[in-house]
């Protein structure tokens, strides 16, 4: 039947005729993009790397282009607008193009094999259980917390952690030291055998994290928008001066000019620099909450306009890695930045680790340069290690600017399904839950979005326990509607 809502089927014809034409040219420049991009990577790749290399090369060479008229031309014929394609790219052309040329009058097009559209999520999820080990079955999601001080000394809290669903243990190199860290171990793996579940350990290197390392300031002083402080480079806590802090990389001084920002503790205090001096500067606070914010050691630092090109690894952290190459499962590697980063901390792995298998590697994209490069990053751990990619949000929160961080956040989770690398979902994630025992909406917003990636990382705090439990809750809620971008029409039981 023709009316006002259906095209004549000459004109239909002729438009999948022309869709079909378009499909095939652009597969063509897929394929010869996504070549030219293995060659800059510098292919060729190992057999088990190879696979995933060669869809992310097509994954971004697809992505380059502005597809969003065609999606719209090919959702009007009930076709795939290629939206979910992500992990098996050629595949999701090859599908639409075989239904395109049938409809077209190619009777006998081939379509790809099942198991062939299913390689991309076997790949990520057979890395998923290799790297944090078999899940249960809900959620798919693993939970990760970081370790308080206290669970060296006080092995219920593991078990209390592991009942609670804990899949994955993180220490934080940046605190305690080697004897806590085989201590937090040791209740780890006394916690398996009792309870016969799994938990790997993440080992976080600090890396070259700049960080409040002295601050003369009057006790318990609070900084408001419009207040001065000064960084330098030297300084004597105890002699009296006006409100001033000492970097632990105090070179960073003399690259601020009048108008760069700095950021510090994640964001918390937003100043920028009104004055510049040799070994000194001076900033006012443009941004903190209302009531204040407190100038603490060890807090971290970031500085958006400069680019401080640290060592990617510190001398605590050679000395550290003695340690972590011979007790972690995975190894968190912070700040890192370029190939010859990974390259670096593969070398020293190796080293230390001998004929042991080798530790998944986990990037923890924290600066623009890393989202630049994280193709060439994953590629490059995962030629010789495991890999999986933490989105570290705290920093990559003020390096990139609040507004971009929940753009930038969906685009590297789309980034590395189509790499089949793992990602965990970090910082702040149920933060007020964890100190507070009560959830805000918004963190659990966020913790449902979370459900996305293959890991969740919570920070400690005294309701650590309760939230790994209500955090599972969530995660297995949200398994019933969403994998990835796709959404599973289970049965809404709201409206029976």
């Amino acid at each position: 039947m023709n009316d006002a809502r259906h095209r004549p089927a000459s004109e239909a014809r002729a438009e999948l005729h022309e869709l079909s034409t378009a499909l095939s040219r652009l597969r063509e420049e897929i394929i010869a993009d996504g070549a030219a991009l293995l060659t800059r990577w510098g292919g060729p790749f190992t057999p088990q790397a190879a696979p995933a290399a060669e869809n992310l090369a097509h994954y971004i060479a697809l992505r380059r282009r502005d597809l969003s008229a065609l999606q719209s031309r090919l959702s009007a014929f009930g076709l795939s607008s290629l939206g979910r394609s992500e992990a098996k790219v050629m595949e999701a052309l090859d599908a639409l193009l075989a239904t395109l040329r049938r409809l077209d009058g190619e009777a006998d097009a081939p379509y790809p094999t099942p198991a062939a559209m299913r390689a991309g999520e076997d790949a990520l999820s057979a890395a998923r259980d290799q790297i944090f080990g078999v899940v249960p079955a809900k959620p798919l999601a693993v939970v990760m917390v970081t370790l308080p001080s206290e669970a060296a000394s006080e092995p219920a809290l593991i078990r209390r952690l592991m009942e609670a669903g804990m899949g994955c243990a993180r220490i934080n190199c940046a605190h305690d030291d080697a004897a806590a860290w085989e201590a937090m171990i040791a209740n780890i793996r006394g916690a398996e055998a009792a309870l016969g579940r799994n938990c790997r350990v993440l080992m976080d290197i600090a890396g070259p994290k700049c960080r409040i390392e002295q601050v003369r300031a009057p006790e318990k002083l609070r900084l408001y928008r419009g207040d001065r402080f000064a960084m330098v480079a030297a300084l004597d806590p105890r002699a009296a001066g006006p409100v001033a802090i000492r970097p632990s990389f105090p070179q960073a001084i003399d690259q601020l000019a009048p108008g760069a920002e700095v950021w510090i503790n994640d964001g918390k205090i937003g100043a920028r620099v009104i004055e510049a001096r040799a070994g000194a500067v001076e900033l006012e606070v443009f941004s903190a909450r209302g009531k204040g914010e407190r100038l603490k050691v060890e807090k971290g630092l970031n500085f958006p306009t400069i680019d401080l090109r640290l060592p990617p690894l510190t001398p605590k952290d050679f000395r550290d890695l003695d340690f972590v190459a011979a007790n972690a499962d995975l190894v968190g590697f912070s700040f890192v930045q370029e190939t010859s980063d990974v390259d670096l901390l593969q070398d020293h792995l190796a080293a230390r680790r001998g004929a042991l298998p080798k530790q998944t590697i986990v990037l923890k994209i924290e600066t623009p340069l890393a989202v630049r490069n994280l193709p060439q990053l994953i590629l490059r751990s995962a030629q010789h290690h495991p890999t999986a990619v933490m989105i570290a949000r705290g920093d990559l929160a003020v390096e990139l600017g609040f507004a971009r961080l929940s753009e930038m956040q969906e685009e590297i989770l789309w980034l590395c399904e189509a790499a089949h690398a793992p990602v965990i979902w970090a910082t702040q994630v149920l933060d007020q839950f964890i100190k507070d025992g009560a959830p805000s909406r918004a963190e659990t917003t966020d913790a449902a979005m979370a459900q996305r990636a293959e890991c969740v990382m919570l920070n400690k705090g005294p309701y650590l326990a309760e939230a790994v439990t209500f955090l599972r809750d969530v995660l297995a809620r949200m398994d019933r509607h969403q994998s990835k971008k796709f959404a599973r029409f289970m049965p809404l039981r709201a409206w029976d």
